[in-house]
């Protein structure tokens, strides 16, 4: 689907600089001085439009959130999403996640969300992907001991290509849902994206994976 072009994001990022940051890689190892309480730090790897990271601040106000999205025609709607909330723990990014070492230091981040991410079907594109072993090198190096990844998708082939990339990375498979709503699990926070394919009789795939020490 092709993005819309709004040649007035640019300003709005800037004017919303309470949400969206605008030095980031300033911020690299002291992430939780942008907020009041020093929490653990989650963060979410392609946004969206935002109501995951603004419903996650919502229900957790014990952590931190900061949610990335490199489409600037995308993070305008996480931006109103995050001040309707009207939430203190909840930071944007308009930045690309080949970036995360120059982001975040070592042992920085308590947990990573990867909620429908593109899928890049083609195998050319399969470096793309952001279970690819390449970023699950820099969310190795960025992640605590104890960290966890929380992988959310409505595509199959991409849900079982990342538990294969885990499992070679010898990574450690806490939990595999093939169908979360079934599940009926009460602290889901959904998506649009999972709003839209469930609500189409879609299932929705959920699986939790950390590293091993």
């Amino acid at each position: 689907m092709r993005l819309r072009h709004k040649p007035w994001a640019d300003d709005y990022l800037k004017e919303n600089d309470d949400i969206v940051v605008q030095n980031p890689f300033e911020l690299k190892g002291k992430w939780n001085s942008l907020f009041s309480e020093d929490q653990p730090l989650h963060i979410e790897i392609g946004t969206g439009k935002g109501q995951f990271i603004a419903g996650m601040a919502t229900q957790h106000s014990e952590i931190n959130f900061i949610g990335m999205e490199r489409a600037k025609s995308i993070i305008v709607s996480a931006v109103e999403k995050v001040k309707q909330a009207e939430v203190e723990n909840a930071r944007l990014l308009n930045e690309n996640a080949k970036d995360l070492r120059d982001l975040f230091a070592e042992n920085e981040v308590d947990k990573i969300y990867l909620n429908f991410s593109d899928p890049w079907p083609k195998t050319k594109h399969e470096k793309r992907r952001l279970t690819y072993h390449t970023f699950l090198q820099q969310y190795k190096g960025i992640l605590k001991a104890d960290g966890e990844i929380v992988l959310k998708t409505d595509n199959r082939k991409l849900f079982e290509y990342s538990l294969v990339s885990f499992s070679k990375f010898g990574m450690v498979l806490d939990e595999v849902l093939l169908d979360l709503h079934g599940y009926h699990d009460p602290e889901n926070v959904q998506t649009e994206y999972e709003e839209k394919f469930s609500g189409k009789g879609q299932p929705i795939y959920r699986c939790k994976v950390y590293f091993s020490s």
